[in-house]
């Protein structure tokens, strides 16, 4: 059947969509902001140094940001976003509430880079400026990071609980999860390599000291010793939000995690499964354990890649990285106050 006169073939209307849809995706490059605020990258590091030093677990959890904003529809600052009365947001979600933390190391970042440089600096853009230099101040590899991302108008809780795995997750299931991203197996396990640093909840692992898969008794991939010091840590029945070290060196960016999966001393259940319950990842855990190098190279490649994960929607550069820009600014923590006493 012939096309009706001034319409277009399906083809060419799909390759119109396609070709709209990619160039919603910006390129990024290193250097991006060297003329229009040349001075963000060294306010970046200023700032997540200033933080470091009131708080060393502070830049762990900087650092985590990017995973959690990420991997749930590209890198667009969207887990940063406060939920609205009609908005659900990334931070409410079963991987992030009461876990994710240090949102206001970004608001200070931001807020020095309004000052210098208004409405040009993303708030996606400091979160990962933000990682690499809690990396970095740890002792771990430096990068140049490509930069140019938008921030996204909107969150989802939906999607972030779909998307982002448990501290129960296996490996298989996490390589799922990886792949989905055009991620490897070898990224897979130099990501997790950002465990080296930071703290994390007995909530994440009661399960696994007192009734792993059900069993009513520990994880048997477990170091006896180990299970016996966090067993002290983290009694059962004691406080969940008790916090311990997901490797021996939790200050120190270097590849102690992996030596401490060998020894069976895996904090997290999705930790110590990439040495415990997969061939694959057993081999890429056991190299780094070896090679501290190694990791540091794959890790740095692993963050780029995860990096040019993108939102193809069209965004914006937040003000304020925690409502979009025309929203109300979100209550602060005086006004919150002052509603509790007002509210008889």
């Amino acid at each position: 059947m012939a096309a009706r006169r001034g319409s277009l073939p399906l083809v060419a209307v799909l390759l119109a969509l396609l070709c709209r849809a990619e160039a919603a995706v910006r390129e990024l490059q290193v250097g991006y902001y060297a003329e229009t605020c040349p001075e963000a990258e060294g306010i970046v590091r200023e700032v997540v140094a200033r933080a470091r030093a009131r708080e060393a677990r502070s830049v762990a959890s900087v650092m985590r940001l990017q995973f959690h904003d990420c991997f749930v529809n590209g890198c667009d600052g969207s887990v940063l976003m406060d939920a609205t009365p009609t908005m659900l947001g990334e931070k409410d979600a079963l991987s992030n509430i009461n876990s994710l933390r240090s949102f206001e190391v970004v608001d200070e970042i931001k807020e020095a880079l309004e000052e210098r440089c208004p409405g040009v600096v993303s708030c996606a853009d400091i979160v990962v400026m933000a990682a690499r230099d809690a990396v970095v101040l740890t002792g771990g590899p430096n990068w140049e990071v490509r930069l140019g991302r938008e921030d996204s108008l909107t969150a989802s809780q939906e999607d972030s609980d779909s998307i982002m795995p448990s501290p129960r997750a296996n490996a298989s299931a996490l390589i799922r999860l990886f792949a989905g991203l055009n991620l490897s197996v070898t990224d897979l396990v130099a990501l997790s390599g950002s465990h080296s640093i930071g703290e994390a909840r007995c909530f994440s692992i009661v399960f696994r000291l007192y009734n792993q898969s059900g069993s009513g008794r520990p994880d048997p991939n477990m170091d006896s010793a180990y299970r016996r010091a966090l067993d002290a840590l983290c009694p059962r029945g004691g406080d969940e939000e008790v916090t311990g070290g997901m490797d021996a060196t939790p200050r120190v960016f270097d590849n102690r995690y992996f030596k401490d999966l060998v020894a069976l001393r895996g904090f997290l259940n999705s930790d110590q499964t990439l040495f415990s319950d997969n061939a694959r990842t057993r081999r890429v855990v056991k190299r780094f354990s070896k090679d501290q190098d190694a990791f540091f190279r794959a890790f740095v490649e692993g963050m780029i890649k995860m990096g040019e994960l993108q939102n193809p929607r069209k965004g914006e550069i937040r003000r304020n990285c925690r409502v979009a820009n025309g929203s109300p600014s979100p209550a602060t923590p005086k006004e919150v106050a002052a509603y509790r006493v007002m509210d008889f």
